[in-house]
């Protein structure tokens, strides 16, 4: 039996990911933001704050991978840290105004990528190819918590 990496749903996902991530690094260049700092983005646009913890849980990333984003964002002046009052051990994460200052750029490079890439589907295509994504990533997280 020959691997054949169109009938390939992981391989097929992770070629449609890197060039999501190829697209995205040439639309963000300008702003400063490397396509790694996303989930963190994701997480903290809203002004909140999170430990590195938390981070890495909602982003669903290793805590290595986390540290080693969140200082390269700190170096790039887009995230501050400071001690938790709760547990001084940990550190708080927050947006740096510089950081929020660009997610209006960020939102728009991501909706024009999100377009272009479905754009070949009708708008009901659109919902069910979401909507599968989303029960494949519910099967594997379940797999991954087991």
């Amino acid at each position: 039996m020959a691997l054949i990496r169109e009938n390939s749903a992981g391989y097929l996902t992770n070629w449609a990911a890197r060039l999501f991530t190829r697209e995205l690094e040439r639309q963000l260049a300008p702003t400063g933001i490397a396509p790694a700092y996303m989930p963190v983005l994701f997480a903290l646009s809203d002004g909140s704050t999170l430990t590195q913890k938390a981070l890495a849980r909602r982003a669903a990333v290793e805590q290595p991978t986390m540290a080693a984003t969140l200082n390269r964002m700190q170096r790039d002046g887009m995230i501050t840290r400071r001690p938790d009052p709760a547990d001084r051990r940990c550190a708080l994460v927050t947006l740096t105004p510089l950081a929020l200052g660009q997610i209006d750029a960020v939102e728009r490079v991501v909706s024009a990528i999100n377009t272009l890439a479905l754009e070949q589907l009708a708008p009901g295509e659109r919902e069910q190819f979401l909507g599968l994504l989303r029960r494949v990533i519910g099967v594997l997280e379940a797999q991954d918590t087991a």
